[in-house]
């Protein structure tokens, strides 16, 4: 090994030094490598000053394809675009907090399974997408199962969606559920009233037996007025990019509003319960709704909070307990001598 020499010794520990490596030509007589230290003084290092920040007018000033697009949009367009993202901005401190929730089931082995229910258009869709946005996408999972086969109709109702439940760890969103059958199946004759009748009868057997053998169960219902309803179609009908969501279901639910409020009904009445209660959502404004599912979700779960500065406690216009929801409908039907809701 090459003896190392230090010509420099340096008597101002204030100051930073650099190593230069120098390798000579080996000869026959060994000369060493030498390391030499230079000084540098705090003049040499000191950091380069940070340029100004721009203000929005400068910005916009050197930008042509920033002014060409505001001009496309118009001012009530860019305002649009503004308030859209900050609402997307204040969901992602409770999004944080998924991620933490996702961590303490997979540290606990929990299984989570969260229900979406509601009408077509009632914004079951983008809720899900702002729950599953940030999650480990490896211990969640999105089950939205289609019309069920001939060899599936054969089997036990349940089957279908238990081969889909959470192992431990796990989180799994349905978007739309077994209870299919109480409202889309019913209201269109999709099964028998015999099916009907027995599914009525056992889910909540069905769903107690999950809660009891340690699965967290959120059911979650939308709600959306007549009135919304409409306005989405006519978007939907109208908008390339959304006209995929529409289907001959859908294209009938007005006309059969009233009777997919029976349903509603109906199904929240005889399958609310103690163990495995409805969660009803008011989603005619779409950020209100996504905001309090997200609390609700969180608010299901006994993980430890990080950011306690948030509030967690749902919006009481906004979020309403399943049997509360039965209570203001039957006293509706009283007053109008039928439900509109």
């Amino acid at each position: 090994m090459y003896p190392v020499h230090f010509l420099a010794t340096i008597d101002q520990p204030q100051y930073s030094m650099d190593l230069k490596v120098t390798k000579q030509k080996t000869t026959s007589t060994n000369k060493p490598i030498e390391l030499v230290k230079t000084e540098q003084t705090e003049a040499d290092v000191t950091a380069p000053e940070a340029e100004p920040q721009q203000t929005a007018e400068e910005i916009l000033s050197e930008s042509a394809d920033l002014q060409e697009k505001i001009e496309q949009l118009g001012s009530q367009g860019v305002l649009k675009t503004i308030q859209s993202a900050e609402r997307e901005q204040s969901l992602k401190p409770f999004q944080a907090e998924l991620i933490l929730m996702q961590k303490y089931l997979e540290r606990s082995k929990r299984r989570m399974i969260i229900l979406f229910e509601g009408r077509d258009a009632s914004g079951k869709g983008g809720t899900i997408r702002r729950v599953a946005r940030y999650m480990n996408e490896k211990h969640y999972r999105v089950v939205a199962l289609g019309k069920p086969t001939e060899s599936s109709r054969t089997q036990w109702f349940f089957q279908r969606y238990v081969e889909h439940f959470p192992r431990g760890g796990e989180v799994v969103l349905f978007d739309r559920s077994w209870y299919n059958r109480a409202m889309v199946e019913q209201v269109f004759g999709f099964c028998t009233p015999e099916e009907y009748k027995v599914f009525m009868k056992g889910v909540v057997g069905f769903e107690k037996d999950l809660v009891r053998q340690g699965t967290i169960l959120v059911k979650l219902y939308f709600s959306v007025t007549k009135a919304e309803q409409k306005r989405r179609f006519e978007r939907r009908k109208n908008d390339p990019l959304r006209q995929w969501k529409l289907s001959e279901v859908d294209l009938q639910a007005q006309e059969r509003w009233d009777d997919f409020t029976n349903q509603k009904y109906e199904m929240l009445k005889r399958t609310h319960s103690n163990h495995a209660p409805w969660t009803v959502i008011r989603s005619n404004n779409k950020h209100e709704a996504r905001l309090n599912a997200l609390r609700t979700i969180l608010n299901s779960v006994p993980y430890e909070r990080e950011n306690m500065g948030l509030d967690y406690v749902p919006d009481p216009e906004v979020v309403i307990s399943g049997s509360r929801e039965v209570e203001q409908m039957e006293a509706e039907r009283i007053r109008r001598g039928k439900f509109t809701s």
